[in-house]
């Protein structure tokens, strides 16, 4: 195998790659980088057996043929390598030889015919969506995924797909964040996976704002996504999301309309002085005035004040101040709504006159 490359061409789709290989592991081949050249195309296949990228990158001669090389040390040369270089890669029997102007590198392999790959997702469902739009949906949601809850299926991001569009949803038991695009996505069945952690960290790196849209296939286990000579492919996490429906609170009693940024920065005020380990936030609602108080065992104490659209009884509620700040920086809305029942019920958030996202948020007791 040997082939010749231009820094540039290469280093963004290795820095894809090399994000999902794992700095260790119990398998030595999974710490490396599936390179494998034919008919002009490299392509490059990184996997940790959750989660498989697959970048392919034209390029003119070199001899056909694979091998798997260290991913971080690959990528860590190229990265150091100056602008505009040109690289060339000689496989010699269980060595590789990389030569880029005067520097000269000779990295370990292992045999290509180990490298694990994913099965090919039989009979898919196939649906095309716009990656900003697929972005978004992401990103205004997977913050309240789950982190090594021993309910494994809260440690990912459900979608489910049916006729009314793609709905996104994520919990970890304290908040729920959902979001919805209202966009035929062509099926005809209700349908719901759950994408891992991982998968969903990777994906996000890869979607972009702008881009050409982007082709999901949904198999039994696996999700593919294919974009612009990039193909990620992630297990589904196997089980039952729990009914998200039942968690989101309608016809809260206490309704509060504010100035999203107002609100934004004196919570991330407040919050500085707030408990590292339970971050509570006691908030008071009186006419017109929202009052946002945090203690710390230092008994140190932070007091804001903000306008806001209510009327009504004196009211009074704790909430997780880092729960709250997340989901006022996913909603783009300028004004946002906050709607309550008691001090002991959860609490709605949504952008004012826009409920395609929906925060829920647990209260805490002060």
């Amino acid at each position: 195998m040997k082939l010749s490359i231009v820094r540039e061409d290469i280093l963004k789709p290795l820095q894809q790659v090399a994000g999902v290989v794992e700095r260790r592991h119990n398998l030595p081949i999974l710490s490396n980088l599936l390179l494998r050249s034919a008919n002009g195309v490299l392509t490059l296949t990184g996997t940790d057996l959750e989660v498989e990228l697959v970048t392919r990158i034209p390029m003119e001669g070199g001899e056909p043929g694979e091998i798997t090389l260290p991913a971080r040390k690959l990528l860590d040369i190229v990265r150091a390598l100056p602008e505009g270089a040109q690289i060339s890669l000689e496989v010699d029997g269980e060595k590789a030889r990389l030569r880029s102007g005067r520097s000269r590198f000779v990295l370990a392999t292992l045999p290509a015919a180990e490298f694990p790959t994913v099965d090919e997702i039989t009979s898919p469902l196939e649906l095309e969506l716009p990656q900003g739009a697929l972005r978004r949906l992401m990103e205004r949601t997977q913050f309240a995924m789950a982190q090594q809850d021993v309910r494994y299926y809260l440690n990912g991001l459900m979608l489910e797909l049916g006729p009314q569009g793609i709905r996104a949803v994520a919990t970890d038991g304290h908040r729920l964040a959902t979001c919805v695009l209202a966009e035929d996505p062509g099926v005809a069945e209700e349908r719901q996976v759950i994408v891992p952690r991982k998968g969903v960290v990777e994906l996000m790196r890869l979607l972009e704002e702008e881009g050409e849209p982007v082709r999901i296939q949904l198999g039994d286990n696996h999700i593919r996504i294919l974009l612009d000579n990039v193909v990620f492919t992630s297990k589904l996490i196997d089980g039952k999301f729990p009914d998200y429906r039942r968690v989101i609170p309608e016809g809260g009693t206490v309704r509060v309309v504010a100035d999203r940024e107002a609100l934004r920065q004196a919570f991330v005020r407040a919050s500085v002085l707030s408990n590292e380990k339970y971050r509570g936030m006691r908030l008071v609602l009186t006419d017109g005035l929202l009052q946002a108080t945090v203690h710390n065992p230092e008994q140190e104490e932070a007091e804001e004040e903000v306008e806001v659209d209510y009327s009504g009884p004196r009211f009074e509620i704790g909430f997780n101040v880092a729960y709250f700040l997340d989901a006022l920086n996913a909603i783009p809305s300028e004004q946002v709504r906050i709607e309550m029942t008691d001090a002991n019920s959860s609490c709605l958030v949504h952008g004012e006159g826009e409920d395609s996202c929906k925060y829920v948020i647990m209260p805490m007791r002060l």
